[in-house]
């Protein structure tokens, strides 16, 4: 996340901590980007790595990296001997800075970032930048527009997608899609209650953690519905 206030940080930072208590929720969202994730990985936006860590214990080649000094340093402290590195995606000289990185990774994997970049195209197409031809970008991001709500902006989203628009954000970056899809279609009914109806602007520890309690439940349901609408949407670009 390179653009935002202190507030959002804080809220940010609360958000990644309540998430970082939700196993059975981050093992259902690692497994289903898994399988578009091949070869050496550069995760964007790793955060306090609640998604790192499981690519980490499969023995996968992963650099995770964040635009935050704060998160590399608590990514570095976390798992000494692995390679963290910071990276902006739109920084005014992304091919000059970040030379060194162009085109060495088989996917670039990032959850949860694009929404909070206002140029999210130049963001894709720097991320299809770092990746070789024929590799891939995965990315993670706020399904449907009607359900932006306070929470959002507490959390510094300029927007949220559909399968569509996102795939529009990837043909104009150069990438061409293979797949998109929707995730955690039950979560879409809980994000408009306390988002919109009760007007929260951080997410609810107790009604998280019985959520995760559920996550067998919720991905019957995603399975049922075959991944037609969700909280999410994900989508994976092929690099020419």
């Amino acid at each position: 996340m390179s653009e935002g206030g202190a507030g959002h940080d804080a809220v940010g930072a609360a958000a990644l901590e309540t998430l970082s208590e939700l196993g059975h929720f981050n093992r259902w969202m690692y497994e289903t980007v898994r399988p578009h994730c091949d070869g050496r990985l550069l995760e964007i936006g790793s955060g306090i790595g609640n998604l790192s860590r499981y690519f980490l214990d499969e023995g996968r080649d992963l650099v995770m990296s964040d635009v935050r000094e704060g998160y590399v340093e608590r990514l570095e402290q976390a798992h000494p001997g692995r390679r963290v590195v910071s990276i902006d995606l739109v920084h005014p000289r992304f091919e000059a800075v970040y030379s060194h990185h162009l085109g060495q990774f088989d996917t670039v994997v990032s959850l949860n970032v694009l929404e909070h970049i206002a140029d999210d195209v130049r963001a894709l197409e720097n991320c299809r930048r770092l990746v070789r031809p024929g590799g891939a970008v995965v990315i993670l991001v706020p399904a449907y527009e009607w359900l932006h709500n306070r929470l959002d902006v507490q959390l510094g989203h300029y927007r949220r997608y559909t399968r569509r628009t996102l795939s529009a954000a990837f043909a104009r970056a150069g990438l061409e899609v293979s797949r998109a899809f929707y995730f955690n279609a039950v979560a879409t009914l809980g994000w408009a209650v306390t988002g919109r109806l009760l007007g929260r602007d951080q997410i609810p520890q107790a009604e998280a953690t019985l959520f995760d309690r559920l996550v067998p439940v919720w991905r019957l349901v995603d399975r049922a519905v075959s991944s037609r609408v969700g909280l999410s949407v994900i989508a994976v670009g092929r690099v020419p």
